[in-house]
This record gives structure tokens, sequence and C-alpha cells, in this order.
């Protein structure tokens, strides 16, 4: 293992140390909340709850997983986002989402592999003083992808009314579209990432959104909001950390 390798486990180690404390102190202040607001009290903390509990550490290794990779040059990250991504897809199981289960292990975690390799490779690849740099889609690769985002949205939207709530069109009009937000915006953030394409980050914050919309409209879950209120800032972050090291000429659908 050579010296820049072992530079960037161990910043993917710091950002575990970083996100295990975060946590740490996101769960203490939530149970003091509940030991002292009498109405909050089994409102915000379900350790009784096995897909909860799966979901603590998933948190966590996600949470070092964006912190490692908000560096365009650490590809360590993405075994966080493996093992994150498959602790998600255990919860989504425990829960009954077995279509966010099977998106999880036969989409996302291929998709993270590949980010592994592929990075992997651009860091043995490119030259020491040529830095494999992120870069935001051209003009017409980002309305295709976005095309694509409202495309997978309305299949989603027809999936939930027909197979998974056996509804009419009309109605849980807004979970679904919020749920569908969330598919797409994950299914193209995950895909771009392997590219390095800033605007994988984008639809990470649209993700983030839509979770807190999910929690707020749909499930009322005040720990749901708080994580991904706490997702988004995370996501942020690295939205300008890549920014700031994407070359003038990298810019894209930005450039004027």
């Amino acid at each position: 293992m050579n010296s820049t390798v072992t530079k960037l486990w161990c910043e993917t180690t710091v950002n575990s140390l970083i996100a295990i404390v975060l946590f740490g102190a996101l769960l203490g202040v939530l149970y003091l909340a509940e030991l002292w607001v009498p109405a909050l009290a089994g409102k915000l903390l379900f350790f009784n709850d096995a897909a909860f509990c799966v979901g603590i550490p998933a948190s966590i290794i996600g949470v070092a997983y964006i912190l490692s990779i908000k560096n365009p040059e650490n590809y360590t990250g993405f075994y966080l986002g493996v093992a994150s991504l498959a602790l998600l897809g255990i919860q989504f199981y425990l829960n009954g989402l077995y279509d966010l289960t099977f998106l999880y292990f036969v989409v996302f975690i291929p998709f993270q592999i590949m980010a592994i390799l592929s990075w992997k490779k651009g860091s043995k690849t490119e030259k020491k003083d040529d830095v494999f740099a992120p870069e935001f889609l051209t003009t017409s690769t980002m309305l295709i992808t976005f095309v694509a985002f409202i495309g997978i949205i309305a299949i989603d939207y027809v999936f939930a009314t027909f197979v998974m709530y056996g509804d009419s069109l009309c109605e849980n009009a807004v979970a679904k579209i919020i749920s569908g937000s969330m598919i797409a915006s994950s299914v193209l953030a995950n895909y771009w990432l392997i590219y390095k394409k800033n605007d994988s980050w984008l639809y990470w914050l649209v993700y983030s959104v839509a979770g807190m919309l999910l929690a707020v409209v749909v499930t009322s879950n005040i720990f749901s909001l708080v994580l991904f209120t706490f997702f988004l800032v995370i996501n942020a972050i690295a939205t300008v950390a890549w920014i700031k090291a994407t070359p003038k000429e990298k810019y894209g659908w930005l450039k004027k």
C-alpha cells in the first residue's frame, strides 16, 4: 500500500470517527429531548424497532461515506458506501419496502462497486499534476438527465398506484411524487457519481429535501426529519467542495 492510498484510508478513518461523534451527539440530544419533553416521549427514538436500529449504523457509515468522497480523489469512501447501502437495503426489507430493497442491492451497490473501480483506476492513471477533477455535465446531457428524472418519477408513480397501493391515480399523489423523487434522484446521483459529475451532488440535495418532505408530509417522523436535514447540510458541504475543485473549463452547462 503506497503512501497516497494510506493517506486516503487515514482520511476515511478520521471521517468515520467524526460521523460516530456527530451521531452520538445527535442521539444524545434526541434522548434528552424525549426525557425532558413528555410530548416527545417515544416519538424520536425507537430502539425496540429492528429497522430503526439497523438504520443507525447505516446513517453513521453513510455520513462518513459522504464526508470521505467530498474529496474528489478519495475512492476509499465508496467501500463505506457499499456497507451503508447494504444496511439500508436490510432496513427497507424490515420495513416491508421490497421495491427499495431490490433497488439498493441490484442497482445502487453495483453502482458503488463501479465507482470504486472507476475512481481507483483514475487515481492510478492520472499524472501527479493532472488531478482526476470533477466536472459538470454538458447542456445536452444535463437536459437528458432531467428528462430521465421526470420519467423515473412518472414510472414509479404508475407502479405505486397499480402495484403498491392499488388505488387511483389521484389518491396519495403527494406521497407518490415525493417517493418517486427520492428514487429518481438517488438513481441519477449514484450513476453520475461514478463519473465524477458535480450534477450528482445536485441530485443528492434533491434527495435530501425529498426525504425531509416525506418525514413531514407522509410519515410525520421527527427523527427522519432531523436525519434528512443533517444529510442536506453534509451534502451541501460536499457540493461546495466539489465545485471548488472543478476547473473553470469543466463547468459544462454552467459555462456562460
